[in-house]
């Protein structure tokens, strides 16, 4: 019901950054912003730096653009849209063909890349798992080794308790052989 604006988006772009739209000034009121454009001919989502536009009667749209120049299209919410060109339809399946081919390429170059990633990973992770199998033997052995030099040690010193006992004969005969030697002087 409520009239809207006959100007174009580019040109209520333009009076949003203050510029002239024809050749003429807007006046203050008039100034509006391309997202207050868009919020007339659809509905505008934000989330973040993404904007999303739907616009209204989107298959009206569609359809107009697409009747016979002859007549011309009524307007729909004050701005009509122009004939779709068939070659600009072909150039854009051309174009979707190539892209979807170079992405089809893309997907291939990525899942080679995974594959190697992956193969390393595995790699890395079996050798990690060999050095700590390794680390695990070798402690393992360490410790076994520390047990048997420590009892080695024991029965060494075990051993070695009447030394002390024949040191102190052997010093009481070094001390009785002195005294013979001195009697036979």
């Amino acid at each position: 019901g409520r009239r809207r604006d006959e100007r174009s988006l580019e040109a209520l772009s333009l009076a949003a950054d203050g510029g002239p739209v024809a050749g003429r000034q807007l006046p203050e009121g008039r100034r509006a912003t391309l997202a207050s454009a868009l919020e007339l001919e659809g509905t505008v989502l934000r989330e973040g730096r993404l904007t999303q536009f739907v616009a209204n009667n989107l298959e009206r749209r569609i359809r107009l653009s697409g009747a016979p120049r002859a007549e011309p299209p009524t307007a729909v919410g004050g701005g009509s849209i122009p004939a779709i060109d068939p070659g600009a339809l072909q150039d854009v399946v051309a174009l979707a063909g190539q892209v979807a081919a170079q992405v089809d390429e893309l997907l291939r170059n990525v899942h080679c890349g995974l594959q190697a990633l992956t193969a390393l990973s595995v790699g890395c992770i079996q050798t990690y798992r060999d050095g700590v199998e390794s680390l695990g033997e070798a402690a393992d052995l360490s410790i076994r080794a520390m047990y048997a030099l420590v009892a080695r040690c024991e029965e060494l010193d075990r051993a070695m308790q009447p030394v002390p006992a024949l040191a102190k004969r052997i010093r009481d005969m070094k001390g009785t052989l002195e005294r013979l030697e001195g009697l036979s002087k």
